[in-house]
């Protein structure tokens, strides 16, 4: 019984996290698909979609952090 309460609010208070970076997720990918219409350069453009192919399988899978990992990438690949 000790150790259900901190359990239980440990897992109460993750869920904020969640939502956030289930956002954050969504916002990445946005983000690399304009990357990608605006036509990056040639040593961007397989970086970015394969940013964006692991972005969305991570998605589509609920995990989020990887997700955002990947959405890093994508961004570390646009810089100039």
């Amino acid at each position: 019984m000790r150790l259900l309460i901190p359990t239980f609010t440990l897992l109460l208070a993750a869920g904020p996290v969640l939502a956030d970076d289930k956002a954050a997720c969504a916002e990445g990918i946005a983000t690399i698909k304009d990357a990608l219409a605006k036509g990056p350069s040639e040593t961007a453009a397989p970086k970015l979609k394969k940013a964006l192919r692991v972005a969305e399988r991570e998605q589509g899978e609920g995990e989020f952090d990887e997700c955002l990992d990947a959405v890093g990438d994508a961004k570390r690949a646009m810089k100039p």
